[in-house]
């Protein structure tokens, strides 16, 4: 099997950023999670802090190596997990069965979030610690919504605020990165789809991992395109 072709199978992601964000994305991620460490085992039971924490590093990984994401914005973060949170506890405690509880609270977590608008996949991790994570986590019961999910989802946007903010490649939220419209905006009705190439080079000029391919970028442009050119 030729080499590209083997890529694409396996989802390995062909767009490159510069070192210099890898550094950023990883001294981010390691920054949060060494705040919420130190404040989650002040506040709860040292056996019930790390299942938490858990959670949060998967989160860390979106919000500073994918801060663009729609699934690494303020809402899905913060509704997520609170959501997901609730969810885990009220199965926990109407479900006898616990294998059966953490399933249903990982199903009802995605069909929530989904309808919500607010998917963020460490909530699946969240509402399953809610259920299987031991007496210590349990015995919290509804306050575990409040702290320390809650607590430590905010705690989680407000540091990504903060270090993106250092760096104006890097605003966070997506809104504070987007450039101001242009004042007359060109309508092309006969412009041909870009090439891969073309799509590589705009897409690492951003110099910030985008969560969709090449090819579906120039898809959307195709059908971007076409519907411009309807009248």
């Amino acid at each position: 099997m030729p080499a590209p072709t083997l890529r694409k199978w396996l989802g390995i992601e062909l767009v490159e950023v510069s070192t210099a964000e890898k550094l950023i994305a990883a001294l981010g991620g390691g920054l949060s999670i060494l705040a919420l460490i130190y404040f989650s085992f002040w506040a709860l039971p040292e056996s019930a802090a790390p299942l938490i924490i858990s959670s949060m590093g998967a989160s860390a990984v979106l919000l500073f190596a994918v801060p663009h994401g729609q699934l690494s914005q303020p809402w899905p973060v913060i509704a997520g997990h609170g959501f997901s949170a609730l969810i885990g506890v009220a199965c926990a405690q109407n479900i006898s069965l616990p294998i059966a509880a953490a399933a249903c609270a990982v199903g009802l977590s995605i069909a929530v979030m989904h309808q919500l608008k607010c998917i963020h996949p460490p909530g699946g991790a969240t509402a399953f610690t809610a259920v299987m994570g031991g007496s210590a986590i349990q015995n919290l019961g509804y306050h575990f919504v409040i702290f320390p999910v809650l607590m430590n989802a905010v705690l989680m946007v407000l540091m990504a605020v903060g270090i993106n903010s250092l760096f104006k490649w890097r605003r966070y939220p997506a809104i504070l990165n987007q450039p101001s419209p242009p004042r007359k905006p060109a309508v092309p009705t006969d412009v041909p789809p870009p090439t891969h190439e073309e799509v590589l080079a705009a897409v690492r000029s951003l110099d910030s991992f985008v969560d969709i391919n090449e090819e579906d970028l120039v898809r959307l442009v195709t059908m971007l395109n076409r519907h411009r050119s309807q009248p």
